[in-house]
C-alpha cells in the first residue's frame, strides 16, 4: 500500500482522503465502535497526524492478492513511545474500505486516547463540514 504509506509519511491529507472509499470503516484502537464513512475517517486521520510525533512506518506486509495490507509504525504521543499497525483492506476499485488500527503498550494507548479525546470536537466539526 505504497500510496497510503507515502501520503501519510508526507502528511498529505488530501492524498490520504483520495485513497478512501466513500463507505470506508475506521476501527480505532481506543474507541469501542467503528466509524463508518469517508468524511469522519479523513477527519480522524487528520487528528491522528496532529497528535503523533516522529511518526514513521517501519514494516509493510501484504496478502490476499494485494487487497490486504499491514503497515507497522512507530511514533510518540504524549511523551510515550507507541508501536502500532494499520490493517488496510482495499475494495475492488483499489480504495481503502476498511482501516483498523492497533497500538501498544497500554500506557501509550491511554495517552493516544487522551490526545484524541482532546481533538474530537475538531474532528466532529471537520467531519460535518466534509
Amino acid at each position: 500500500m505504497k500510496a497510503f504509506r507515502d501520503a501519510v509519511e508526507a502528511r498529505d491529507t488530501a492524498a490520504i482522503e483520495a485513497l478512501l472509499a466513500e463507505n470506508v470503516v475506521f476501527t480505532s484502537p481506543v474507541a469501542f465502535k467503528p466509524y463508518p464513512g469517508k468524511a469522519v475517517t479523513a477527519a480522524i486521520l487528520r487528528g491522528v497526524l496532529r497528535v503523533f510525533e516522529d511518526f514513521r512506518y517501519v514494516r509493510e506486509l501484504s496478502g490476499d492478492g494485494e487487497r490486504d495490507h499491514a503497515l507497522v509504525f512507530e511514533a510518540k504521543v504524549g511523551g510515550r513511545d507507541i508501536t502500532g499497525c494499520d490493517f488496510i483492506h482495499l475494495d475492488g476499485d483499489g480504495l481503502i474500505d476498511e482501516l483498523t488500527v492497533m497500538v501498544r503498550p497500554l500506557s501509550a494507548a491511554q495517552a493516544l486516547a487522551e490526545a484524541m479525546n482532546a481533538e474530537f470536537p475538531r474532528i466532529q466539526r471537520e467531519a460535518a463540514a466534509g
